[in-house]
């Protein structure tokens, strides 16, 4: 079932759903349902499962010369999705990117996905590679990620890359996008970064899944802001609990967001890691109680791997 379906026929109630990573490659997939059983009390309505694009490392070869080798630490996103399904009958929504990929490449991994009956996906550009300063587009692939829902929608209307394919069968994705509720770093400012979310949406995009926050006022401009421009398809805000205080420098850095006064207040003065985590999910659970007061369409959690501080942030919500 498509998630804007499942949104639609919700009759008002906030729903709920989170993203899992990939395990690294060489690690069993049993770690990975051990972190989403514990959250399929709360009946989820779909499971994101990122893409991680390559990274490069240099093997040594005779005579001292150096080799650069692609690789990918985080690999499966696709046969994840299909073993979710199949193990908690859940619908998942891999990502989809840019980077690291043609275009001849996606189309591939697409059709795989639609004989696995998986029927939704969130179009992203990606990262840029840790060797590179700013993103480059791989050669023969997209540069933003609107280039991308392009393609997706192309598939959707029964067109494929070789022309010469005939009667092609349309695929049915429902397209998701990002949005940033401080802002994408990249943007110059935030009607610029509005002006291309905007452009995304009518090319086809269906909702808009934000990048985490800490402070619902952004949430509550970006979505009044967004509304002001014309977006009107279904924003739901992603959320993460701070759990560890080192988290305090890399989140920002990272994900370009700002932690609030307050927030940093609590985590200061912790004892411990543990202190963190609890001040962490207490937070998590007033923005996510003002957020359902307010009626969002669904709450989706970034785990980064853990679940079980997402699982008491459900237990008070759900």
């Amino acid at each position: 079932m498509k998630v804007i379906d499942h949104i639609n026929s919700s009759k008002g109630e906030t729903l709920f759903s989170f993203e899992i990573l990939p395990p690294m490659k060489g690690q069993g997939i049993s770690g990975l349902f051990n972190q989403v059983e514990p959250l399929m009390e709360f009946k989820p309505k779909f499971i994101n499962v990122t893409y991680h694009r390559e990274e490069y490392i240099y093997k040594k070869r005779e005579h001292g010369l150096l080799e650069k080798v692609s690789t990918r630490k985080r690999p499966g996103t696709v046969g994840i999705c299909a073993a979710l399904m199949n193990k908690f009958h859940v619908d998942t929504v891999p990502h989809i990117i840019c980077g690291g990929f043609t275009k001849e490449e996606t189309e591939n991994a697409l059709i795989d996905l639609d004989f696995l009956g998986i029927d939704n996906v969130l179009a992203l550009r990606g990262d840029a590679i840790k060797s590179e300063a700013r993103f480059v587009p791989t050669p023969g692939g997209h540069e933003y990620a609107s280039d991308l829902i392009e393609q997706i929608q192309t598939m959707n209307s029964g067109k494929y890359l070789n022309s010469e394919v005939e009667n092609a069968f349309p695929t049915q994705f429902c397209i998701g996008v990002s949005g940033y509720p401080e802002k994408h770093f990249e943007a110059p400012n935030f009607e610029t970064d509005l002006k291309y979310l905007k452009k995304k949406v009518e090319l086809g995009a269906e909702y808009i899944v934000t990048q985490m926050f800490f402070d619902n006022k952004k949430f509550f401009n970006f979505v009044e802001k967004c509304r002001e421009a014309e977006i009107n398809v279904p924003i739901i805000p992603g959320l993460k609990p701070v759990s560890t205080m080192r988290q305090t420098t890399v989140l920002p850095s990272i994900f370009h967001i700002d932690l609030p006064v307050d927030l940093m207040n609590e985590i200061e003065s912790a004892k411990d890691n543990q202190a963190v985590r609890e001040i962490g999910v207490e937070w998590a659970i007033a923005q996510c109680k003002e957020l359902k007061a307010a009626g969002v369409p669904c709450m989706h959690f970034y785990s980064m791997g853990k679940s079980d501080n997402i699982q008491k942030i459900a237990r008070e919500i759900f």
